[in-house]
């Protein structure tokens, strides 16, 4: 193979990987050095030229000519004046001759083993610009396609033909994936493993669901309303506190859009995730009652220290503010980052059945009373009110416990 062929062949599959061509020059010149460093021992007294429009390949070797019986015959950067003369009878001691080195002068092997090494460069340039590309848009959303559905993770493929993975861990409960279709996710994180990109998609991270909102509500992409918090249930319900720089746009309005319009495409996008838009505020306890929507919450107690609240509800309204399998608690807790409390609120309501847990005292052991009493558990009817889970989540108490406790005061009604 003539060095136009070996330049050219590159060159074309260069291009194919996008590689522009001041990096495929640099690349081309450093493996015809690392060939000159083999056979010649330096690289030092030689010039490269390449230039990859035509194909044509020149590499010069610069020597200073001495004696024949000069000591300085063994420095590479030198020629005895007989060979000089070979080249050219004028040359004379102490003048430079440039000579030509021909590819064909490394042999066959070499220039193998050199269009190897040029090819698997660009892989590996190929894989630098893919993670130098991928890693400073961590957050980003991007659209791919599906390319194969394999047990532990989806692999999608960017508009450049690059592999993406979404791991199962990061797929959403009701995604179902088929070849070929488009998938939205989020760049969740990049990273290198054996000089090997590894990009990582999300549809399950807070990330996600923020840039959904960022492409649907053109107020918030332009910085009129900002998204302050978001907690997620992936595929079953989310919570999204936004407020608004401007004083005449109602921000959960124009997140929810005219008659839902602008929600119900993030909606779609999230297999129908439920989602909870509320107005953001400082005011802490107004937050607390925005974040249990649709409960409305009768009063609380903020025990800042404890970062516990108590929250008391209408007996109607606690299974509002708990939700389907405590969701709506659990998410609301996460929103204002304290510990919810529910409560069912009876004063001002008597209820001639209802028992003092100290009433118990001889069947239930202090500790335990004391313990429920901590979380504002003051009467038989409070803590059946809540389930075995919620109290386990509630209270230091073990689960054979709670379970033993809720037998007795049960009995005590059932008499």
């Amino acid at each position: 193979m003539h060095s136009g062929e070996l330049i050219e062949s590159f060159a074309e599959f260069a291009r194919s990987k996008n590689i522009d061509r001041p990096t495929m020059i640099k690349v081309l010149e450093e493996v015809f050095r690392t060939m000159i460093r083999k056979k010649y021992g330096t690289d030092e007294n030689f010039d490269v030229i390449i230039n990859a429009e035509s194909g044509d390949l020149e590499m010069w070797r610069t020597r200073e000519i001495v004696d024949d019986n000069s000591e300085d015959i063994w420095d590479p950067d030198k020629i005895k004046l007989s060979e000089a003369k070979a080249i050219e009878q004028d040359f004379e001691i102490g003048e430079e001759v440039a000579d030509e080195v021909k590819l064909i002068d490394f042999g066959r092997r070499m220039v193998q083993t050199a269009r190897q090494t040029l090819i698997q460069k660009i892989k590996d340039l190929e894989k630098e610009m893919l993670y130098e590309r991928y890693k400073d848009q961590v957050g980003d959303l991007v659209n791919a396609d599906v390319y194969q559905t394999l047990k532990t993770e989806v692999i999608l493929l960017d508009t450049d033909g690059n592999e993406l993975s979404l791991p199962r861990n990061e797929q959403m409960p009701r995604d179902r994936y088929r070849k070929g279709e488009p998938v939205k996710a989020v760049i969740h994180k990049v990273e290198l493993n054996n000089g090997t990109p590894k990009i990582t998609l999300s549809r399950n991270s807070p990330v996600f669901l923020e840039r959904l909102f960022e492409n649907e509500i053109p107020e918030i992409y332009d910085g009129l309303i900002s998204i302050r918090r978001i907690v997620r249930e992936p595929g079953e319900r989310a919570k999204v506190a936004v407020e608004s720089y401007d004083d005449r746009i109602d921000p959960v309005g124009a997140c929810v859009g005219m008659k839902g319009s602008r929600i119900h495409t993030i909606v779609r996008e999230l297999n129908n995730e439920n989602i909870d838009v509320i107005n953001f505020t400082d005011n802490m306890e107004l937050l607390i009652g925005r974040a249990l929507s649709p409960a409305k919450v009768s009063r609380m107690v903020i025990d800042n220290e404890a970062k516990r609240v108590a929250v008391y509800l209408k007996p109607d309204q606690v299974s509002l503010a708990i939700g389907k399998g405590g969701q709506n608690i659990k998410l609301a807790s996460r929103l204002v980052n304290l510990e919810l409390d529910v409560f069912r609120d009876l004063e001002g309501q008597e209820d001639d059945e209802d028992v003092d847990l100290m009433e118990f005292s001889d069947e239930i052991e202090e500790w335990m009373i004391q313990e429920l009493r901590r979380v504002g558990l003051d009467t038989a009817k409070q803590v059946l009110s809540l389930s075995k889970e919620e109290l386990v989540r509630r209270t230091d108490l073990e689960e054979d416990n709670i379970l033993e406790i809720l037998d007795i005061l049960k009995s005590e009604f059932e008499q």
